[in-house]
């Protein structure tokens, strides 16, 4: 057995778990996720408690029992709290505009603004123009839409300039020198 897997998951307070088969539907005060567990692994409520079992004693198994104990943990955690990612622009010019619901341009010294459609379940909102937060209760979702913004200019070693998350260090190198 997986020493992740083992360890069962507490159910936050308002919160319900439905196992159903190898489906796990877990709806909170901000929204409703569910999953579809892999074969080698299953899922039961007991109490206040998610425990999750492997069926098979392999490496995939224990692999995948791992897994699925931390999917579930995360979506009790993103239907209680939430998940957000912060996402800084440097740069003269740079800058991020939201346009109605749904759209953003982000000015990143391109000839026109580059447009991102913001998926389904991600509220972003904008600060100052130059810092944007990345909010919503799914935990992969959150950190893939942030990091296709940040794929757009990552900050570059030279100037600093580009889009970072935030606390996140870059490595500065010296540029050419005139002899």
């Amino acid at each position: 057995m997986s020493r992740v897997g083992r360890s069962p998951v507490p159910i936050a307070k308002g919160v319900t778990v439905t196992v159903a088969g190898a489906s796990v539907t877990v709806k909170g005060a901000l929204g409703e996720l569910s999953v579809q567990l892999p074969d080698k692994v299953q899922a039961s409520v007991e109490a206040d408690q998610v425990k999750v079992v492997s069926l098979e004693d392999s490496r995939e198994g224990r692999s995948l029992h791992g897994l699925a104990r931390n999917m579930i943990a995360n979506m009790i955690e993103g239907v209680s709290k939430g998940y957000s990612k912060k996402l800084l622009i440097e740069g003269v010019g740079f800058k991020v505009a939201l346009q109605g619901k749904g759209k953003m341009a982000l000015s990143l010294g391109f000839a026109s603004p580059v447009q991102f459609d913001i998926p389904d379940g991600i509220k972003v909102t904008e600060q100052e123009g130059v810092k944007m937060t990345v909010s919503g209760m799914d935990k992969q979702l959150v950190g893939d839409t942030a990091a296709r913004i940040r794929s757009f200019f990552p900050a570059e070693p030279y100037k600093g300039k580009g889009i970072r998350y935030e606390g996140e260090h870059v490595k500065r190198k010296v540029g050419k020198t005139v002899a």
